[in-house]
């Protein structure tokens, strides 16, 4: 079960009570960040990427994966970010057999951050390892990459286009990855038929942040996870 703790605004001084989001891991455990009741709550004054995630463990499988940082926003508008515990070593973690791959649990998309996450979370489900952020920045959206994958997240209001589709390909193929595309507000016709002949998976998030196959190869990649 996830944990709770009392969070005190550094702004308005109002308290709340934060609760660990839980994820799944790839072998279907929940999985949640320890929090630290005594450390220090701090607003969020600015984005580094290396600041959104951390690595967390699996108690089950003893898998670390990464997830982003807890946050909570305070109704005076401050952004603050939890305090984490460090995890003690305990030792070899409890081992057990795979699991069936899990029913994928949407996190709600309100911001670009909140799509950017739907996406990484599905993507280890559906098996793919050492998310991060890409080293090649798109010229649309934002890019993430996996072990053999990169992935194109766009979250603005307007379908990506035939130009954003080869972009991701062509980056693809210089790196020698697959690659994916993950979509707010869907597709041109002209970059679904080019995106079926490149054999690029198209998703659409819904604000569910339920990744919707549009495609053949992303009905596939849907079915099969990472190979």
């Amino acid at each position: 079960m996830s944990e709770s703790v009392s969070v005190r605004c550094p702004a308005c001084r109002r308290e709340h009570l934060y609760t660990a989001p839980a994820y799944p891991c790839v072998c279907g455990a929940p999985v949640a960040p320890p929090l630290d009741p005594h450390g220090t709550v701090t607003a969020v004054t600015h984005r580094a990427w290396d600041d959104e995630w951390l690595g967390v463990r699996c108690a089950a499988c003893g898998r670390e994966t990464q997830w982003p940082r807890p946050e909570l926003g305070c109704p005076c508008g401050t952004m603050l970010r939890v305090p984490v515990a460090r995890a003690a070593a305990t030792g070899e973690p409890r081992r057990q057999a795979p699991a069936a791959r899990p029913a994928f649990q949407p996190i709600a998309i309100r911001t670009a951050r909140d799509a950017v996450t739907a996406a990484a979370v599905y993507l280890r489900r559906l098996g793919y390892r050492d998310i991060r952020r890409a080293d090649q920045r798109p010229p649309t959206g934002i890019g993430i990459a996996a072990h053999g994958l990169l992935a194109q997240v766009d979250p603005t209001v307007r379908p990506a286009t035939l130009r954003d589709v080869e972009c991701l390909w062509l980056t693809a193929m210089t790196e020698s990855a697959a690659c994916v595309y993950f979509s707010l507000a869907g597709y041109a016709p002209d970059a679904r038929t080019r995106a079926d002949t490149l054999g690029v998976p198209l998703f659409v998030l819904d604000l569910t942040g339920a990744p919707q196959p549009v495609n053949d190869p992303a009905h596939e990649l849907d079915a099969t996870g990472a190979r």
